[in-house]
């Protein structure tokens, strides 16, 4: 096994002041650091660097929604791609074991990694070399891919169509209101984690209350900008949830419903929430689809989304022996 620099450093930033330090590896979200630090969706604490005597050899920070929340996602991980690969994966194992057992309390369940990755890095050699290199040190920590995923970006200029006439737009009434849609659409999703969460055991009327309780749910955007399509006779078609995040606008959620799938809808969906978030002067609108979910990607396609970069997802799954309910 490739031993690590016996100069090998890990630790947390002592504080802000420290940014420029662990901006000495670069990744394509340095610039909301100074913002995430002011706000306290990232703090200090969780924000590591291995340092091989004063180099930044690799660094890791964790990631949450508001100040005083725990930690959501790990989605910083960076290594000194410039040293061989099997030097790289032992510093980069040393990392974040070191960090998570100082973040996480015993037992906790670990964060999901996600990392933004070129759209083309598996026939880019370089970009492939360095994102390998990555997953491998979550896969030695017992970590698994569980999606990758396109990340798709419509820009102010892009014509928006028309309303076709084919459906009708309302308000979403409430939480109770798109949770009797949500429920029936989680079956037969093509979404990774909504198929993690079924396959966790969770019913799809579960399933749905998860993922509104802790996505839907936190938006500061008005639900007024939330629809929910019937045809002309008043019969549910399905919905679009468009957003804003703490970085974009965004289309948060499209949903339709299992005897509506088949018909295009899709489109006439993706297309009313584009027009929703077109109509606030926004400069662009970002959004992402599971690579395997092909109508999806292609809706967003026809719409005039450009997939300008790729994403995966990493879990650990629960160990055996742990209780019941401790897993994501």
């Amino acid at each position: 096994m490739t031993s690590v620099p016996p100069r090998l450093t890990v630790r947390p930033l002592s504080g802000p002041d420290e940014l420029d330090l662990f901006c000495g590896l670069s990744y394509v979200l340095d610039h909301e650091l100074a913002d995430d630090l002011a706000t306290g969706r990232r703090v200090p604490e969780w924000m590591w660097v291995a340092l091989d005597g004063e180099r930044v050899v690799a660094r890791a920070a964790w990631w949450t929604d508001a100040a005083g929340n725990k930690p959501l996602a790990l989605d910083f991980f960076d290594l000194d791609d410039t040293l061989p690969v099997p030097e790289r994966v032992a510093i980069g194992v040393r990392l974040l074991e070191t960090a998570t057992a100082a973040v996480l309390p015993a037992g906790a369940e670990r964060p999901e990694y996600g990392r933004f990755v070129p759209p083309d890095w598996h026939e880019d050699p370089v970009a492939r070399d360095a994102v390998e290199a990555r997953i491998r040190v979550m896969e030695e920590t017992g970590a698994r891919m569980l999606v990758e995923r396109l990340r798709l970006e419509w820009r102010a200029g892009t014509p928006v169509p028309e309303d076709s006439g084919r459906l009708v737009f309302r308000p979403v009434a409430g939480r109770e209101d798109l949770l009797a849609l949500m429920a029936p659409v989680m079956e037969g999703t093509l979404d990774a984690h909504g198929q993690a969460d079924l396959a966790s055991g969770l019913d799809v009327r579960t399933a749905a209350e998860k993922q509104y309780d802790e996505e839907l749910a936190g938006y500061s955007t008005p639900m007024g900008w939330w629809r929910i399509a019937e045809l002309p006779t008043g019969e549910p078609v399905g919905f679009v949830i468009p957003a804003r995040n703490n970085y974009n606008p965004i289309i948060a959620y499209i949903g339709v419903l299992p005897a509506r799938r088949g018909h295009g809808y899709i489109d006439d969906l993706l297309a009313e929430g584009t027009r929703v978030l077109a109509a606030e002067g926004v400069d662009r609108i970002r959004a992402a689809t599971d690579l395997g979910n092909v109508p999806m990607a292609k809706s967003f396609e026809r719409l005039g989304y450009v997939n300008f970069e790729r994403a995966f997802n990493m879990v650990w799954d629960e160990e055996e022996g742990e209780e019941d309910g401790a897993g994501r």
